[in-house]
């Protein structure tokens, strides 16, 4: 499967809230209840701002993806906005439906680790439903390691949610 990862751009709005809202939809891997509109583009880039945020384009060869179509996206963000805080950064990532296990999320998070390193970041967290044991597998996979459970702190269709926290040092 041929690929491309690079920055994000305005022209990128609408997939990625469209690969966001998929999951919004049809998992617990997205957190709000309903589908964000369009504008939650604009929050994801403000919370990203002096950090990285990309998009993955499908290449030619991706007989599952028209060629240049956004296929999925990651970011980092800072964890807490206090600067005693700034050596730790929080991962975000989606891939579109079918993307998994072909390598993609390792290579992003490969990138984002790499552009941490360079800013000074030294902590990567991720948080995920504890229902969402594939994420929770491809994090241990990578080296994190839980730190942290908060128990029955959402609700989601109909199912009380946990928060699993896991960190990496790098």
């Amino acid at each position: 499967m041929e690929y491309s990862i690079r920055p994000v751009t305005e022209k990128d709005r609408s997939p990625v809230i469209d690969i966001f809202n998929h999951y919004i939809e049809n998992s617990l891997a997205a957190f709000p209840e309903n589908k964000v509109g369009y504008e939650f583009f604009d929050l994801l880039r403000g919370m990203a701002k002096g950090y990285p945020f990309y998009v993955v384009e499908a290449g030619p060869g991706d007989k599952d993806a028209e060629d240049g179509s956004i296929i999925g996206y990651g970011l980092l963000r800072p964890h807490n906005m206090m600067s005693t805080f700034k050596r730790s950064a929080e991962l975000t990532y989606f891939l579109k439906p079918g993307n998994d296990r072909k390598g993609i999320g390792t290579r992003m998070l490969n990138m984002l680790v790499d552009d941490a390193r360079k800013m000074g970041v030294d902590t990567l967290l991720a948080s995920t439903s504890s229902v969402n044991q594939a994420s929770i597998d491809f994090h241990k996979k990578h080296g994190f390691v839980e730190c942290g459970r908060f128990l029955r702190v959402g609700k989601k269709l109909d199912k009380d949610l946990d928060i699993v926290w896991l960190q990496r040092f790098i």
